[in-house]
């Protein structure tokens, strides 16, 4: 028989053991991890964000998001950027991403200048990661120590991302603040990472209804979004218009301003600040920018900390875009 004593220390081993193996794989990843394997990794992928930046600013808005869409699907793992084959549907054609997730061609560029250096060393999903970190520094936003050392997913799931896992436009905070909790974030990590919305640009299929029959809204605002995007549905549906009106392709705190003004997008931007449990941080992010880049860059690493493969799990990709 097992004295109440022994079973308490058992308890407490198996406990603890839990937290290791749970911290374990995201304890991997380390700012390190390519030192001496890629030492040109870091430069190299800068270069090739800088050039892809320079073309079209809105890119880096663009790289950003397809970070965010791969970690919530399956963790951070490239699985975003596998291609439908005949045996496997990727999930470049589920809800949230189809025409609307972009920038796969120059992820393919970024990832063919790695492999030029060092070949079948780095993966796309780590590629991923520092490229999202790159487009926020070059857009004028913080920079930060990118964890690296995630291995390349061999599966794509198209029904978990259509599950509801990426928030739609359309979210409630609650919903919002379920979903990022269900991934490990919290209701300050969702507001600060929707502080994203500082940068990039919107389809009018998004915030039609929004600009057309929400009343929290800044009246002049919604009017000049209406004249980007035609009331009928089926026209105009791709026109765009800039998530931040003021500074579209400058990483600012200019989006909370926006949101106290009534002048958020997208109906999941204003149920931010709408009279909840949130609109104190909207303010206080709205006064603040240092706390708003200090916490955007810590909501950032959690972020990327997400379900990672790492040992002999996965692959290291050769193409981006298909298992080798």
């Amino acid at each position: 028989m097992v004295s109440s004593s022994s079973s308490s220390v058992l308890v407490m081993i198996v406990s603890l053991l839990l937290i290791v193996l749970i911290g374990s794989s995201s304890a991997q990843l380390r700012t390190d991890y390519y030192r001496k394997a890629c030492p040109k990794l870091l430069s190299t992928v800068r270069s090739a964000v800088k050039s892809a930046v320079a073309k079209e600013k809105r890119m880096g808005a663009s790289l950003l998001r397809l970070h965010f869409h791969d970690c919530f699907v399956q963790g951070c793992d490239g699985s975003i950027l596998l291609d439908d084959t005949s045996s496997m549907t990727g999930e470049k054609t589920a809800g949230p991403n189809n025409n609307s997730v972009r920038g796969f061609n120059v992820v393919d560029e970024i990832k063919s200048k790695v492999e030029s250096v060092c070949p079948s060393i780095v993966s796309c999903a780590d590629i991923l990661a520092i490229a999202a970190r790159d487009s926020v520094h070059l857009l004028g936003g913080p920079k930060w120590d990118v964890k690296l050392g995630r291995r390349d997913s061999r599966t794509a799931s198209l029904s978990a991302a259509n599950s509801g896992v990426i928030p739609p436009p359309t979210s409630t905070l609650n919903n919002l603040i379920n979903r990022f909790q269900a991934r490990g974030l919290s209701a300050k990590d969702m507001v600060v990472l929707s502080g994203a919305h500082t940068i990039g640009q919107a389809r009018c299929t998004l915030f039609r209804n929004r600009v057309y029959n929400e009343t929290n809204i800044d009246t002049s605002f919604a009017r000049t979004r209406q004249g980007n995007c035609p009331r009928m549905s089926g026209s105009g549906d791709n026109n765009l218009s800039p998530l931040d009106l003021k500074t579209p392709t400058h990483f600012d705190n200019t989006y909370y301003h926006n949101l106290i003004n009534k002048k958020g997008l997208l109906h999941s931007d204003q149920v931010l600040y709408n009279g909840g449990s949130t609109d104190s941080l909207i303010k206080s992010y709205s006064n603040n920018p240092k706390a708003f880049a200090d916490d955007f860059v810590s909501a950032m690493i959690k972020m990327g900390d997400i379900t990672p493969l790492t040992g002999s799990n996965g692959e290291i990709r050769k193409n981006c875009r298909m298992l080798n």
